[in-house]
């Protein structure tokens, strides 16, 4: 009696097993902890504050969690090798302001766009660095892989100084070895903000139209790019987006199409 009732035991534990694998196996999202890379020095987007990552992107990714069933645990690392940790399956997520650019299509899928911005050069004040024809021959500090970094690449003449943060760049800026910092200008303009003593400007600055930020998951993870797609729409239109933006940008207003009840930023991937 006691072997039969061992034996049914067993089945059943396998039984039970087998549903808990099946249940977590696949792609899907819904309960589970997914990884987020992210980085910890790029306010109002992405920062780390007392020991938690937040930010506008960050914040925005916590509420489409919550929404589409699933936990979100968030990983420090550095902006250039993100994408390619996404494409591995070290991340399932990529939160970093990340432009939906063609070049890098290649290697993730994206989300629909949760902002638009612009690049600046920040630079000493009274340089004068105010068109692209000026930074011809200067020394330009970039995040390594960043949108930045591939406008600097084509400023003819210019000395692109490439750095893993943007912390490290900044203090090259401000101890005078870089004549510009080129960065997304919310975050070139939160830096001047903290740090007032420092005479520093913005120069010259070029809309980011066509590629709004957006996250990045692996393209063989339809599922969850569908759960981040259908998340960011509810928040678009009952008004958390906009709620949670004006929480980190205080001047900028945030897009049109982003306002309660608009119709999003899509982004149309390679192989849709």
């Amino acid at each position: 009696m006691r072997s039969t009732l061992s034996k049914i035991a067993a089945v059943v534990a396998t039984g039970v097993l087998t549903l808990t694998l099946a249940a977590c196996g696949g792609s899907d999202a819904a309960g589970k902890t997914l990884r987020v890379g992210t980085l910890s020095d790029a306010p109002p987007s992405i920062y780390l504050e007392n020991g938690r990552f937040t930010g506008y992107d960050n914040e925005l990714l916590r509420d489409i969690a919550k929404r589409e069933g699933f936990e979100v645990e968030f990983v420090g690392t550095e902006f250039a090798g993100l994408l390619a940790g996404v494409a591995n399956g070290k991340f399932d997520i990529g939160s970093s302001t990340i432009s939906s650019t063609e070049a890098r299509k290649k290697t993730v899928a994206f989300s629909n766009g949760y902002n638009t911005g612009f690049t600046t050069v920040v630079t000493a004040k009274g340089a004068s660095l105010k068109d692209v024809a000026a930074l011809g021959g200067k020394r330009l500090g970039v995040v390594q892989g960043s949108v930045q970094d591939e406008f600097a690449g084509k400023v003819p003449g210019a000395q692109v100084v490439r750095f893993p943060d943007y912390n490290a760049g900044f203090a090259q800026l401000k101890n005078g070895t870089l004549d510009g910092w080129v960065v997304p200008q919310d975050i070139g303009q939160k830096y001047l903000d903290q740090n007032p003593a420092v005479p520093l400007e913005l120069g010259y600055t070029a809309e980011d139209k066509d590629t709004p930020s957006a996250f990045a998951v692996a393209k063989s993870n339809p599922e969850l790019l569908k759960k981040l797609n259908d998340g960011l729409a509810k928040a678009i239109a009952d008004g958390t987006v906009a709620r949670i933006y004006g929480q980190f940008y205080k001047n900028t207003p945030l897009s049109k199409e982003l306002r309660q009840g608009g119709p999003g930023l899509p982004v149309k991937n390679l192989d849709a």
